[in-house]
């Protein structure tokens, strides 16, 4: 997902036992980081396996040592662009709502953030009948929403139905594509329904057009959560959701703050998942890097009960966090699942060697020490992940002989391709390194012969205006990890020509007939190790397409109050578990 715009995993096509995720990180009751720096290559994978319907029953298990009450606050650059779960598709999105919103499946933690997909407001994490083309959940008893009704299956009904609606441009779009007829459907706001979910007493059905073995995982997306027929107030649901987790919405200003309180119709009993120990959130935006690092650090007031969403350390203060020993104690190191890349915009343009110039010209290790060196990068040379499974090493463009950049090589295919001079415009975010990564690239690119615009875009739209077709840019600041374990949800998403729109995550735009052929043949191979290694060969195709340059791999490193317990990196979902934490007294 982006910003990665997402996080969960898994090889479409192989058996759910079998799955795995991505996530090697420090662990600890106060979140520690490991004594030596992780690294991307060489992380072991952890599974995410399918647990029972015991592991599905609540209440989620106690954390040992915490406390209830108090407040935890959060600095964060930016407020939220979506907060309707049929719109979210960016992690920030994704990990600010895990308290308030809840699907028919989750992920449930471990005292060391270690994952288990189960059924959170279904019993199970679902049956699978005719090889995963039909699967059934049951749900459970006496979740309310927040003013005290019952969760009526009208409501689930609902929450699928509304994802066709012409107003959901957003989201992941799999459910939509996955179902029968949803190529027709169009909402539920007419009055119709769609025939291939059908609701039996307290059973919902969905219908797949094919096998699905990891739709399962797909519905552990956020952009599946739970939304009342009553409350569906359509595009003003965006502002205010309703809730039906242990807390609520009590107050947001955009772009400055929002605020949880509890849910006092939330039955914990119904619950694997969250706790909910703190009796308030407070989330604060407009907070860049330097700023909440320096608060973090200076650990006073407020401060010492705040914890991030994604603020990690600035780069510039990482080394001083990093050396100092009881600084340390308070940050959490994870490697995560995500490559951060600059995608290519194929239709401006379309000359292969003029794309291969950009790649040859990247100035990966200067991007590298402005994001703060090894500690928070790893250079890329791939689209996957090198802890994905399916990952294969590759690197087409010399990176790893010529971390700089290859101006020369660069210069000479402009040269072919008679495009000395060829005009960029690239999208960047508002913050301080994005700025100070916006002058390095074009400094690189216009020594190798490019003529260079810099755009910096309104961070809190920003993938809402990349994500248009008809857009001005032709490179832009992006990411990916995988929706769930594994290829399928790393490129279809991203990468087939099927997922080009307005509001789809395929921002190159790139529609090429063999790359789409062997998107959709891998997603049909069931063999583990057969999937992977067809995964891996989509990666290499499309970086013979140099139809993005991909930039590092990320080892995420986040500091917390003093006050804070439980600082846990949440596998499943790829962020800071907020359901874990506590206020200490």
């Amino acid at each position: 997902m982006s910003f990665s715009r997402r996080n969960f995993l898994i090889a479409t096509g192989v058996a759910a036992a079998s799955t795995s995720v991505l996530s090697a990180c420090s662990s600890g009751s106060e979140g520690g980081s490991q004594d030596k720096a992780p690294k991307v290559t060489g992380s072991k994978t952890t599974e995410i396996p399918v647990g029972t319907k015991a592991d599905s029953t609540g209440p989620a298990p106690e954390v040992k040592g915490a406390v209830k009450g108090g407040t935890i606050y959060s600095l964060q650059q930016f407020d939220m662009d979506h907060m309707d779960p049929a719109q979210i598709y960016v992690s920030t999105e994704g990990a600010i709502t895990v308290p308030i919103m809840r699907g028919l499946t989750g992920y449930k933690l471990d005292d060391k953030g270690n994952a288990i997909l189960v059924g959170d407001a279904a019993t199970d994490a679902g049956t699978m009948k005719d090889g995963g083309k039909t699967w059934t959940y049951t749900i459970k008893d006496g979740i309310k929403w927040e003013d005290g009704s019952d969760l009526s299956m009208d409501d689930v009904r609902h929450t699928f139905e509304r994802l066709f609606a012409s107003f959901v441009t957003e989201g992941p779009r799999y459910v939509q594509d996955f179902l029968e007829g949803g190529d027709k459907y169009k909402g539920p706001y007419d009055g119709k329904s769609l025939d291939s979910i059908e609701i039996d007493g307290k059973n919902i059905t969905f219908r797949l057009k094919e096998a699905r073995v990891d739709f399962n995982y797909t519905l552990a997306m956020r952009g599946y959560s739970l939304v009342p027929k009553k409350q569906d107030t359509k595009e003003k649901y965006d502002k205010k959701p309703f809730s039906c987790g242990p807390y609520k919405v009590d107050s947001r200003s955009i772009g400055k703050s929002m605020t949880f309180v509890r849910n006092e119709h939330w039955d914990a009993k119904t619950d694997p998942i969250r706790n909910a120990y703190p009796d308030k959130f407070l989330f604060q935006f407009g907070y860049e890097l330097v700023a909440s690092t320096d608060r973090w650090i200076a650990d006073q007031g407020n401060d010492q009960y705040a914890v991030p969403i994604f603020n990690e350390v600035a780069p510039e203060r990482l080394a001083q966090v990093l050396t100092n020993a009881e600084l340390k104690k308070r940050v959490l190191t994870a490697v995560d699942t995500v490559t951060y890349y600059w995608p290519i915009n194929t239709t401006r343009i379309k000359d292969v060697k003029v794309r291969q110039a950009i790649n040859y010209a990247w100035p990966h290790q200067q991007l590298q020490t402005i994001g703060g060196g090894a500690a928070s990068q790893e250079i890329a040379t791939t689209i996957f992940a090198p802890v994905t499974p399916g990952y294969t090493k590759f690197d087409l463009y010399g990176v790893d002989k010529k971390p700089g950049g290859n101006p020369e090589k660069a210069k000479a295919l402009l040269k072919e391709a008679g495009k000395v001079g060829q005009k960029l415009v690239i999208a960047y975010q508002q913050s301080d390194t994005a700025v100070k990564t916006a002058v390095a690239i074009k400094n690189a690119l216009e020594e190798a012969g490019f003529t260079v615009v810099n755009k910096q875009v309104d961070k809190s739209t920003f993938y809402t205006q990349i994500g248009k077709i008809d857009n001005d840019f032709d490179l832009f600041a992006a990411g990916w990890s995988p929706d769930w374990p594994g290829g399928y949800s790393q490129f279809y998403p991203c990468w087939s020509g099927k997922n080009i729109g307005d509001g789809r995550s395929n921002y190159a735009q790139l529609n090429d007939p063999g790359v789409n052929k062997a998107i959709d043949a891998a997603g049909k191979i069931a063999d583990v190790e057969e999937a992977n290694k067809a995964w891996g060969n989509v990666d290499k195709m499309i970086m013979e397409l140099a139809a993005v340059v991909p930039d590092y791999h990320k080892i995420r490193n986040y500091i917390h109050g003093s006050k804070v317990g439980n600082v846990l990196w949440d596998a499943g979902n790829t962020c800071v578990a907020l359901t874990k934490l506590y206020a200490k007294k």
